[in-house]
């Protein structure tokens, strides 16, 4: 996929490989129930409801226990207590490990619909007998990676519930994660801990708002850098009271500003995020771009990681925003 044409989906899923392409039977593995606080699956006899972020109020005679997720959604889920039975989207690097989208989920233990943009395994979907599917939205009404060709097919099956992501803080989105969770039964004891973690990481941030801040993702021949609004990490980050570059001209979509790698200093910064996904290059191959390396916060070595998909929960935000702290430690004003 190129930026250009899909901008919507370009920077969020696979910045780094727009010039390519977007990335972005019986059951098996896992039991695919929601542990209660008391650790027993979710009571048969409850009614249930969630209203997700299209609007759409959910209903069955009994809390689903059969959940398929897209990775990301997976992964917050996970976190929460949730063990959904089967994933779609990035989950699986060519190498067979586990990609980082999927964060705690056991991969093991689960089935996989699809592993790229525009997979996803209908059959095999409908074979597994789903109760729920879920799915994080960049753009209202459309399931994030839930191919537009077989939507219609894959709303029939099961219920379908939608999380909103743009135009959201991180803690918006965790807690509407946490709703959910909660309504499936889920074993919560574990989100104090990890909450307070969050909370004292983010206090930290205020004390860096000496600091510019860009936040980029690299490809071949472009950079992107990101527009802080439209991302929940980022809206989470510039209200704790970091300094970040909102590019002056973001192309069609709203998400970023695409830029030749000639012209890589067009934003002063004292400091570089740079996108950690597999699709994104790596600080080597970005570090062999000249203009890239003449930057200031390059040549100061102020070049830290964003965990751009770190999963929407307590104990996802807190270890990224641990790192993050750690990192901006050692950051300086190069002005």
């Amino acid at each position: 996929m190129s930026g250009p044409v899909l901008p919507r989906r370009g920077f969020l899923s696979a910045t780094a490989g727009l010039a390519a392409a977007l990335t972005l039977a019986a059951c098996g593995g896992g039991t695919g129930t929601a542990p209660t606080a008391a650790g027993s699956p979710a009571s048969a006899g409850q009614g249930w409801s969630f209203t997700d972020d299209r609007g759409k109020k959910l209903e069955l005679a009994r809390p689903p226990a059969r959940i398929v997720a897209q990775v990301g959604a997976a992964a917050a889920l996970w976190d929460f207590g949730v063990r959904p039975i089967a994933v779609f989207g990035p989950h699986k690097l060519k190498d067979g490990a586990k990609d980082p989208q999927a964060g705690n989920v056991d991969i093991t233990k689960v089935e996989g619909l699809g592993n790229v943009w525009d997979e996803f395994n209908v059959e095999k979907y409908i074979s597994l007998q789903p109760e729920l599917l879920v799915s994080s939205m960049y753009v209202k009404g459309a399931l994030w990676y839930v191919p537009e060709k077989s939507k219609d097919a894959i709303e029939q099956v099961a219920p379908t519930a939608g999380i909103m992501l743009t135009g959201k803080s991180a803690t918006e989105v965790i807690g509407k994660y946490e709703e959910l969770a909660t309504s499936l039964g889920a074993d919560l004891r574990g989100v104090p801990e990890a909450k307070a973690r969050m909370e004292a990481a983010t206090k930290e941030l205020a004390q860096f708002k000496d600091l510019k801040i860009l936040m980029m993702s690299g490809g071949p021949d472009q950079m992107w850098v990101v527009n802080p609004p439209e991302y929940p990490d980022i809206v989470h980050l510039t209200t704790a009271g970091l300094d970040v570059v909102t590019p002056s001209k973001v192309d069609e979509g709203g998400f970023f500003q695409t830029l030749s790698w000639e012209n890589a200093d067009t934003y002063d910064a004292d400091v570089i995020l740079y996108d950690t996904r597999t699709q994104s290059l790596k600080p080597e191959e970005m570090l062999k771009k000249p203009t890239f390396t003449k930057l200031p916060a390059v040549e100061a070595g102020q070049f830290y990681p964003w965990r751009a998909e770190v999963a929407f929960s307590y104990q996802g935000y807190a270890a990224f925003l641990e790192e993050l702290v750690a990192n901006l430690k050692k950051a300086r004003p190069l002005g």
